[in-house]
């Protein structure tokens, strides 16, 4: 596919979301036309008032003249308006509908999509990519529609008046152009280097605010200045070099002008003195002139907003065409049992890559607690990921109470599993709308604070100032670790699924953490399959069972006393942790 069928492909498809308010197009296209339509009447209004007005001295012509002018720039005041106005409703509109359905894509891709792509890339589809599709198509309609048919319009007024004079103006359009095409490469160049040291601004000051407890603590503030000014100085000079570029346009433009217009006078004075041409003629013709220089400018730098728009465009859609995660299954998994069993798994995240998993054979049975150990990068968090569906094993099975999870939909084989992570997952919002989350928002007051007293959060919940209407902050930044730990395993509780994955839940905790998380755990296993995957040994030696993961493939399994006399990869790995401890 070349390049331009790709181009009018991707404005085709932007254009389906412009269909949708298409009667408020056709307001803002008819109100361009309109507004095209007065640039050659007010250079026509021009001949009338020098002829008859000044020269003839025409009384009506005296009072007819300045009133059309009033009536003719009123109509075109509130046609700009108009136009400018429902062009941009449309865009806006065009915007929140391409950033929902963006949204939308996004909750629905699989985790794979997540690990090959940059966290701020993605937002950048939303706060700048839209955007540039909102300017292109904006800047894109305004100079096609109403430019173009300003520059039709004057034209022929000017070959109207005089073709001869018309020629030797239309010899100044390419050297108009070749300036501004060679000046518009130096202002992309330069456009791009602003862009750049804006992005590299916008690092050093996100890293400075997330940061701001280590540069305080090492006293980083120098250094940190430093790096600023220096970014800082870089963008001001591409700044100022993009200025340059875009201030020199304008009076080379007026030179050639210039010039064109001393030979047009030229002519025009030996034409007057012949008859050939009146007063009202000339001024008629030179006000068409220099009325048509501001929309041939725009018309001729549409193609960077188109670029850009395009760019923006092939961004967006490359993101909605991303195919969703992959739901095949068609058995409706009720309350499961519990029992869990892994049938000769392999997995790799790369198709060229090395097995995170290798033959992993292991049956779990409603309310077991199975613990999951190992060193880093043996594979026990694929485990519990491949369980919850977000990756899908290369070869073997995962059963639920003998039912392969590829067979049972999504959502039904998520709402028998509950997730306890070490990297607690919480939003911007309410310790209340932290634990009843998504499918268990309707849950009443009671339950909730029921799920909070099991998972040994509601004394601190309690001591807040709203208590569970109070905010925690980005990621529950107002929270400790073991305040943030409690509430996610007060989400679990309130869930009350048959498995439970604790994923290295007490990991990064103090020891007065730990024991509340702990008790919680307690609590919350009974009557529940739970795998815990763990990185402190001591957290788990009261599990029914032990499975060590090595580099892939399950090593030893047992209970805790018993892998320790063998000593083996689960007896060295105590070892250490003891030693740490």
């Amino acid at each position: 596919m070349s390049k331009t069928t790709k181009d009018i492909d991707l404005y085709r498809r932007l254009l389906r979301y412009v269909q949708l308010y298409w009667r408020m197009f056709l307001v803002s296209i008819g109100c361009m036309v309109v507004l095209a339509a007065t640039s050659p009447a007010i250079a026509a209004l021009l001949k009338p008032m020098m002829d008859g007005a000044f020269l003839n001295k025409d009384p009506q012509m005296q009072i007819m003249v300045p009133v059309k002018f009033v009536l003719l720039f009123a109509l075109r005041g509130v046609a700009d308006f108009a136009s400018g106005a429902a062009l941009n409703w449309v865009a806006s509109r065009v915007v929140t509908d391409l950033r929902a359905d963006m949204f939308q894509c996004l909750l629905f891709l699989p985790s794979r999509f997540y690990d090959h792509h940059v966290t701020g890339r993605l937002i950048s589809k939303f706060s700048f990519d839209v955007l540039q599709v909102k300017n292109a198509a904006t800047n894109a309609v305004t100079a096609v529609v109403r430019d173009g048919l300003a520059i039709i319009g004057l034209l022929c007024w000017m070959f109207y008046i005089n073709w001869q004079l018309s020629l030797i103006s239309l010899v100044c359009a390419p050297l108009i152009m070749l300036v501004v095409l060679v000046v518009r490469k130096r202002l992309r160049k330069m456009g791009r280097k602003v862009q750049e040291t804006m992005g590299d601004i916008n690092h050093v000051v996100s890293e400075s605010i997330h940061n701001h407890k280590l540069i305080k603590l090492y006293e980083g503030q120098s250094q940190e200045a430093g790096r600023f000014v220096l970014t800082n100085e870089h963008n001001r000079r591409f700044m100022q070099k993009y200025a340059v570029a875009a201030t020199a346009t304008g009076p080379i433009i007026q030179l050639i002008t210039a010039v064109a217009f001393a030979v047009i006078v030229y002519i025009a004075t030996r034409q007057s003195a012949a008859g050939v041409l009146s007063i009202g003629d000339f001024v008629s013709f030179c006000g068409a002139m220099t009325m048509l220089l501001t929309p041939l400018k725009r018309l001729i730098g549409i193609n960077e907003f188109l670029q850009k728009g395009l760019a923006a465009c092939e961004s967006i859609f490359d993101l909605l065409d991303q195919p969703p995660e992959r739901d095949s299954g068609t058995r409706v998994l009720g309350r499961a049992r519990g029992q869990v069993e892994f049938r000769q798994v392999c997995f790799k995240y790369n198709t060229d890559g090395e097995d995170a998993l290798s033959d992993i054979s292991l049956v779990i049975n409603p309310g077991e607690t199975v613990a999951i150990v190992g060193p880093s990068g043996g594979g026990k968090t694929t485990l519990a990921s491949l369980l919850a569906g977000f990756y899908q094993a290369g070869q073997g099975s995962i059963l639920i109470d003998g039912v392969d999870v590829r067979d049972c939909t999504l959502v039904s084989l998520r709402a028998n599993i509950a997730l306890v992570s070490q990297d607690v997952m919480l939003f911007n919002d309410t310790v209340r709308n932290n634990i009843a989350y998504g499918a268990m928002h309707n849950s009443t007051d009671a339950e909730v604070e029921a799920a909070a007293r099991a998972a040994h959060a509601l004394k601190f919940i309690s001591e807040m100032p709203e208590g569970f209407a109070t905010v925690i902050g980005e990621k529950g930044q107002r929270l400790s670790g073991g305040q943030r730990q409690r509430l996610a395993i007060a989400r679990a509780l309130l869930k009350d699924t048959p498995i439970l994955i604790m994923d290295e839940a007490t990991s990064s905790l103090d020891t007065e953490s730990e024991r509340n998380i702990q008790a919680a755990m307690e609590t919350i296993k009974k009557g529940r399959t739970c795998i815990i995957i763990a990185h402190r040994l001591t957290t788990i030696e009261n599990a029914d069972r032990i499975v060590v993961i090595e580099q892939g493939r399950i090593v030893q399994t047992g209970t805790h006393a018993g892998l320790i006399k063998q000593e083996g990869v689960y007896a060295r790995l105590h070892r250490v942790n003891f030693n740490e401890s």
